[in-house]
Order: C-alpha cells, then sequence, then structure tokens
C-alpha cells in the first residue's frame, strides 16, 4: 500500500506565501515524477508544477515565477513554494506521484488527498 499526505495549506492575504508538502510513505520501490495540480470549483484540474527524477521542471505559465517545486528523494516528498500569491491561486491543490511499489514492473500513479488554498483580495 501507497499512501500520500498533503500540509500545508490555508487562508492567506493576496500577496502572501504558503509552502505546501506531500510525503509518499508505504511499499515504495522507485519514485519517478512529482507534481502538483490544483482544481477550482467549476474548472478542470490543471497542472501547477511537475519535477522529474531527473530533467528540468514544468510550470504552468500562470505560475512561472512565483511558484517554486523542489523534491527531496530521500524523505519521499515534493513541496510547492508559493509566493506573491493571487485570488486566482485558489483552489484545491493535490500532489501526484509516480510510485513504483516492491514486486511492482512500472510506476502507476498516487494522489493526494487535497489541501485548500484560498487567498483573500
Amino acid at each position: 500500500q501507497v499512501q500520500l499526505v498533503e500540509s500545508g495549506g490555508g487562508l492567506v492575504q493576496s500577496g502572501g506565501s504558503l509552502r505546501l508538502s506531500c510525503a509518499a510513505s508505504g511499499r515504495i520501490f522507485s519514485i519517478g515524477a512529482m507534481g502538483w495540480y490544483r482544481q477550482a470549483p467549476g474548472k478542470q484540474r490543471e497542472l501547477v508544477a511537475r519535477i522529474p527524477r531527473g530533467g528540468s521542471v514544468n510550470y504552468a505559465n500562470s505560475v512561472k515565477g512565483r511558484f517554486t517545486i523542489s523534491r527531496d528523494n530521500a524523505k519521499n516528498t515534493v513541496f510547492l513554494q508559493m509566493n506573491s500569491l493571487k485570488p486566482e491561486d485558489t483552489a484545491l491543490y493535490y500532489c501526484n506521484v509516480e510510485i513504483m511499489q516492491y514486486g511492482g514492473f512500472r510506476y502507476e500513479d498516487y494522489w493526494g488527498q487535497g489541501t485548500q488554498v484560498t487567498v483573500s483580495s
């Protein structure tokens, strides 16, 4: 079994900062790409940022220069530092992690439970 636990969401004023964390645990043999998605009410889920195990990081255009994704491979954890937050960043944020379990033969997608980020104007 694999579990993703998110933390760090909350209510912040426009221009403020938050840091999200997502820790993976369980029968993990290897982790591939890690990322953050968000879904605002009435909208589709969208990619915010994605960091592969090696290679370049991808950001949504709307967050470039304000958000930074990073990972701690030793702790199976991915972070999202969010600065200069805007009301339009308000959404439920989900982490997404590619995990190969012990005894497995391919990577599978796992999702966190979601953490709410609300930015007031």
